[in-house]
């Protein structure tokens, strides 16, 4: 429809947003323009940065898993990883880049838990950490709820991806 029905020349690529910030991140970008002319998508760099970049130093303790669920989410991986299915949580460390945000965080944030070392439970993201893991800076207002904003984070673009799209589009 774009480009036969409303002639448009459109340009796509999958983009993975971990080059930018430390999250795996895959998003397919398209690009078009009703005048022909020629784009090339923004080279982006090749590593990116780490998880540690963008997590709190202090973190209030209701972001760390009671017992309870901590014992669910590794019941409930091995029992999935004993059928032979790839469900499960996502433990990384500062070193690490996450995997997608998504907006169902806010539910028990099993895809990205953050090790707190052997003999504390993992954690999860505080709104202002997924605020920047979406590219957001520390000045961004998140005026609503947790629940909220991990919805909103988690169906956001990386915004650093969307900003070298964009400049790109508007050279001449």
């Amino acid at each position: 429809t774009l480009t036969d029905t409303l002639g448009y020349r459109v340009y796509h690529k999958i983009i993975d947003a971990k080059s930018l910030v430390p999250q795996h991140r895959e998003r397919i970008f398209l690009v078009g323009f009703r005048e022909p002319r020629h784009f090339d998508f923004p080279e982006l760099p090749k590593d990116g940065p780490k998880l540690g970049s963008i997590l709190d130093s202090k973190v209030p303790a209701k972001y760390t898993l009671t017992d309870h669920l901590w014992n669910y989410l590794q019941n409930y991986a091995a029992k999935h990883k004993a059928a032979g299915n790839g469900f499960g949580f996502g433990l990384v460390t500062r070193k690490d880049i996450a995997r997608t945000l998504s907006a169902r965080y806010f539910k028990d944030g099993s895809e990205i838990l953050i090790s707190q070392g052997s003999k504390k439970n993992p954690r999860r993201l505080t709104p202002r950490e997924c605020c920047r893991l979406m590219g957001y800076p520390n000045s961004f207002e998140i005026p609503v709820s947790d629940t909220q904003a991990y919805k909103q984070f988690g169906n956001s673009v990386v915004a650093p991806v969307v900003s070298a799209l964009a400049e790109e589009v508007s050279k001449s």
